[in-house]
């Protein structure tokens, strides 16, 4: 490719622009296996800064590939066609917080905790909670639709962006929606944008719906016998008429590993299946609340039953939860964590058929997650050879296999973490060849020379 462009760039924007090796390397991939050089970075400080790049990349034909964080798991910010990459990181500012509209203004680069935090301080409350909220950034959460616990009652970062400020292909600057909490002025532009993987534009500033703080929480965990107990307790407390703002379930497998990682005591030795549930609201309801879930646990097999009331005591059932992967990541495997969607009513069918896998391969598949919305971390544990080296083949034809069965049983390949490289195979099956023509089109209005991070979803 011709490099009079970078010349340019850094005539244009010398203090923003970046080509040494180690900047390079930085924003060369994400958590996932692959990555690739980019040709040069630009550390946007403004819109300005990023619409200008956008510009003179129209103008020369350069691939760009928008970056906030960096932490996703399917290459979505890997330039794999070298070229650009345009990070928001350095545009990190809470422009406002505002309790009596309601929102908050902040720029793409601000990690999701800090917003969290900005709103707790008022005594407002920003509900989407990926597990990576201390290190994500509020632009790639939108740029993926990132959802978390939290979805069964609150929803994804989608129900909570009210408008956006984003950079076009071309350079030009889009403002769309508003702080308005109600807006039905021509297409939805906003929904558009988000979970768009930043192939139709580039994020720059978003203004966000917040919600007054709950005033009590509390959790829930307890212990199931067999799984499918635990599958069959999540109903039950849904169809009671309680709505959680988060209910996580657990297999056999990934509990033994917590056994062999937290030590015996951690959990029961017969457990096979585990809930955890949280409950927010006013004080007197939430106690009331965590009564009759914790007498539905009981009555639907749960043993080991424990509530939390006081902060200290919910953040120790939720580290709990946290242990989980760590209990994974010691087993000396590889965890390959595929982020599938299935109806909640398949929750035991899935959970047999991984179990039904390992047996005819030898490869585990712990499964745990978001049972409440259906969103289950499928973690297919890859073996090592003599060298220390993953046997990914073997564990690359399971994901096939899985992602065949769940497309088969109604659900999605992804609940959180997007497309990127690493789904794109997948992609045109399962959304189909009308939803496919849309996107392409979508894609050849917006970003006609197919600029902005090309190669992501197939398209």
């Amino acid at each position: 490719m011709q490099t009079d462009w970078i010349d340019e760039l850094r005539r244009l924007l010398p203090e923003s622009t970046f080509t040494d090796a180690e900047t390079l390397a930085a924003h060369s991939g994400d958590k996932w296996h692959a990555a690739a050089l980019p040709q040069a970075v630009l550390k946007a400080r403004c819109t300005e800064e990023v619409a200008a790049a956008m510009r003179l990349a129209s103008r020369y034909g350069v691939p760009v590939t928008p970056r906030g964080a960096g932490v996703g798991y399917v290459g979505g910010c890997v330039p794999s066609r070298g070229g650009l990459v345009i990070s928001t990181m350095s545009m990190n500012r809470i422009l406002e917080v505002n309790p009596a509209d309601g929102v908050a203004v902040v720029q793409p680069g601000v990690l999701t905790a800090d917003l969290q935090e900005a709103a707790a301080a008022v005594g407002w409350f920003y509900p989407p909670d990926p597990a990576s909220r201390r290190e994500s950034s509020i632009g790639g959460n939108i740029a993926t639709n990132a959802g978390g616990p939290r979805c069964l009652k609150y929803g994804v970062t989608r129900s909570y962006v009210l408008g956006l400020e984003v950079v076009l292909a071309d350079g030009r600057v889009l403002s769309c929606g508003g702080r308005t909490h109600k807006n039905k002025q021509g297409f939805d532009l906003v929904g558009l944008f988000c979970g768009s993987e930043g192939m139709l534009g580039i994020i720059t500033a978003a203004t966000l719906r917040l919600i007054p703080a709950p005033q009590a929480r509390a959790a829930l965990r307890a212990c199931f016998p067999r799984f499918a107990y635990a599958a069959q307790a999540v109903q039950d407390v849904l169809q009671a008429g309680h709505l959680p703002c988060a209910i996580e379930i657990t297999d056999a497998f990934t509990l033994r590993a917590a056994r062999a990682y937290l030590g015996a005591d951690a959990l029961p030795a017969a457990a096979e299946g585990h809930i955890i549930i949280e409950v927010d609201g006013r004080a007197d309801a939430v106690a009331r609340e965590q009564e009759e879930i914790a007498e539905l646990l009981r009555a639907a097999g749960g043993v080991d039953v424990v509530s939390a009331t006081t902060e200290d005591e919910v953040e120790q059932i939720w580290q709990l939860r946290r242990e989980f992967s760590y209990s994974l990541k010691a087993t000396g495997l590889t965890k390959l964590n595929e982020d599938i969607v299935i109806p909640r009513s398949r929750l035991v069918d899935l959970v047999e058929f991984c179990a039904s896998l390992e047996r005819e391969t030898g490869i585990p598949v712990a499964c745990f997650g978001h049972s409440g919305d259906g969103n289950i971390h499928t973690n297919i544990m890859v073996p090592k050879d003599a060298q220390g080296q993953d046997i990914r083949p073997p564990a690359d034809a399971l994901v096939h296999r899985l992602f065949d069965w769940v497309l088969a049983h109604g659900g999605s390949i992804t609940g959180e973490h997007g497309i990127g490289l690493a789904k794109a195979p997948w992609f045109p099956t399962a959304i189909g060849p009308v939803a496919l023509s849309v996107h392409r089109a979508l894609k050849q209005a917006l970003d006609p020379q197919g600029l902005l991070n090309p190669g992501k979803m197939g398209l």
